[in-house]
Parts: C-alpha cells; sequence; structure tokens
C-alpha cells in the first residue's frame, strides 16, 4: 500500500493489498477497499462504503455523506461500488435512505467532475456521465448509458440501456432503451444507431428496433395497445423484449 502520511485511515477501515490513498483525504470507519484502489488528495470517503479493485477516485470526490433528504433517519445504508471505475474531481456520491438499503454503481463506469448521484440510485456498468450531471434520488440507469454534462434528471426517473442524453437536457420522464433524447424537457430524437452498432447489435434487432418506436410513437396507440401490437406483429428479439418490458413497467410516462 502506499498511504500519503497526511491521510487519515479510521483502523474500522478495510483497506487490501495495492491500495494508494492521497494527501489529506479521509478514509473513515466501514469503508472497504479492494485491491488496486487510488484514491486522490482531500478525498472524503465515509460510512458503509465499498469500492471495487481498480477503482480511481480524484481530488476532492466525498463518496458515503448522508443522503440530502429530509426524511432521513439515520438508517444503516451504504454505497456498493463496483470494479475498473473512475470518478473525478469533486463528484459526490450519497448513501442510501432505507435500512439495509444501498446505492450502488457498477463496473467501468466513467462519472466526470462535479456530478452527483443521490441517495438510492443504481447505476449500471459501461455509464458515461459527463461533468456536473445530476441524478436525483431513485434514479436508475441501465448498462452503457450515455448523460451529457449539466444534465438534470428527475427523481426515479430510469434511462434504458444504451440510451444517450444530450446535454444540459432536464429529463423529467423515463429515457427507453437504445435512444437519444435531448432538450428541456428531453424529447425523443431517434435510435441511438452509433451505440447498437458498436456494441456489436444485429442489423434485424435494429431494424425491428426501428420498427417497434415507429408503432410506439407514430401509430397513435396508448401505451398498453402499442405494446400489443409490437409483440404480435414484430419477431421476438432480446433487444425488442427489454424494450417492451421498460415501457410496460414505466411509472413516470416515456419521453417522447
Amino acid at each position: 500500500m502506499k498511504i500519503h502520511p497526511t491521510a487519515i485511515i479510521s483502523k474500522e477501515a478495510c483497506l487490501e493489498r495495492g491500495v494508494e490513498v492521497g494527501p489529506y483525504a479521509i478514509i473513515g470507519a466501514g469503508v472497504k477497499i479492494a485491491k488496486g484502489v487510488r484514491i486522490g488528495s482531500f478525498c472524503d470517503v465515509k460510512n458503509d462504503v465499498t469500492l471495487g479493485a481498480g477503482t480511481q477516485i480524484f481530488t476532492g470526490a466525498v463518496i458515503g455523506n448522508v443522503p440530502q433528504d429530509l426524511k432521513y433517519d439515520g438508517a444503516k445504508s451504504s454505497v456498493v461500488i463496483g470494479k475498473n471505475n473512475i470518478i473525478r474531481e469533486y463528484v459526490t456520491i450519497n448513501l442510501s435512505t432505507q435500512e439495509g438499503s444501498r446505492t450502488i454503481i457498477g463496473d467501468n463506469n466513467l462519472i466526470m467532475a462535479y456530478s452527483h448521484i443521490a441517495h438510492d440510485c443504481v447505476v449500471g456498468s459501461h455509464c458515461i456521465i459527463a461533468n456536473s450531471g445530476t441524478l436525483a434520488g431513485h434514479v436508475t440507469l441501465g448498462d452503457r448509458v450515455v448523460v451529457g454534462g449539466l444534465v438534470a434528471i428527475h427523481q426515479f426517473v430510469r434511462l434504458g440501456t444504451m440510451s444517450i442524453v444530450g446535454g444540459c437536457s432536464k429529463v423529467v420522464m423515463d429515457i427507453p432503451p437504445y435512444s437519444m433524447c435531448d432538450g428541456h424537457p428531453a424529447k425523443f430524437y431517434g435510435l441511438n444507431l452509433v451505440g447498437l452498432k458498436r456494441a456489436g447489435v444485429s442489423k434485424d434487432a435494429i431494424h425491428g428496433l426501428k420498427a417497434a418506436y415507429k408503432i410506439f410513437f407514430r401509430s397513435g396507440l396508448n401505451k398498453k395497445h402499442a405494446v400489443e401490437k409490437i409483440k404480435k406483429s414484430l419477431p421476438p428479439s432480446p433487444e425488442i423484449g427489454h424494450l417492451v418490458e421498460f415501457i410496460s413497467t414505466s411509472e413516470r410516462g416515456i419521453c417522447h
């Protein structure tokens, strides 16, 4: 381990081999840090936080502070962060609110400077949250989601797998999988074709998604009837199955 002499580390924290902690960083009781994690100067990691192997945390980030929720009553909750994440300068990630609950970050994410991930959020893997992206409480991001800079996401909103949201957008409804959305409030602009092709999604699946979105957004049918038509008229695929499930379970409505 490489620990700067000015760092303050609780005896009740657990650090595995190969961990680096920079100047004036604070590691509190209950923190669990896996091998190869690097924590920069002036970071503050506290309470029940787990950092997965290979994660890098840059200057001034604060992870595991209490939620910014007036209902929080001191319940024992946690933050769980997976492997090989990059968490840049002054990012804040808060504890969840309920006893035994978790704020969760997956693997291989890039969370850029000044971003905020609030209580009870769930972020998948291979996501990018650009500078000053703001996730309110209980927001969920699927895998391979891209959130542009200065985006504000309303509490309980879900962003589907491989969706992308343009910079400075205001997101108040669910963003469907594989889509591009932008605006204030955010509106649907089409499929994330670049992301789909990079992920190796087949041409047939992409054509199916185009047809599904045409039914959902342009047929004039309500959500229930549009989903039924997608199921009946299009050949099944994992992508369409995921899209149908996402739309069917939306509680905030779908961005359109």
